[in-house]
């Protein structure tokens, strides 16, 4: 009887520590942005970003060749900092958690989820 708990209350713990660094760093939803084809605009979405860390969108990241991206809408848990230059650069501009989002005007080539 007591084996059972301790083998039920070692696998509990290990569950816990498994389970709670993997989601300590990232934000739960969905941003997504359209980004420039020579086709037209297509859509791109990160599903449960990383936190507290800047990203760069790669379909943008070249200043010098891509166009930026635009149109961002932020459906994740945390608020969005979206930035007009790569690695977290240039003017900024915040998006609500859940309900944010940002007209075609607001061109975005990295962004920050705090």
């Amino acid at each position: 009887m007591r084996l059972r708990h301790t083998v039920a209350a070692g696998l509990g713990a290990l569950t816990l520590a498994l389970t709670v660094p993997a989601s300590a760093g990232a934000t739960s939803g969905q941003f997504s942005y359209l980004y420039e084809t020579h086709s037209g605009p297509e859509p791109y979405t990160l599903v449960d970003p990383p936190s507290h860390e800047c990203l760069t969108l790669p379909q943008a990241a070249d200043p010098h060749s891509q166009p930026p991206a635009h149109s961002p809408r932020n459906r994740t848990a945390s608020r969005a900092v979206v930035y007009d230059g790569p690695d977290c650069t240039g003017q900024s501009f915040a998006l609500r958690a859940h309900t944010g989002y940002g007209t075609e005007r607001l061109k975005v080539r990295s962004v920050y989820f705090e």
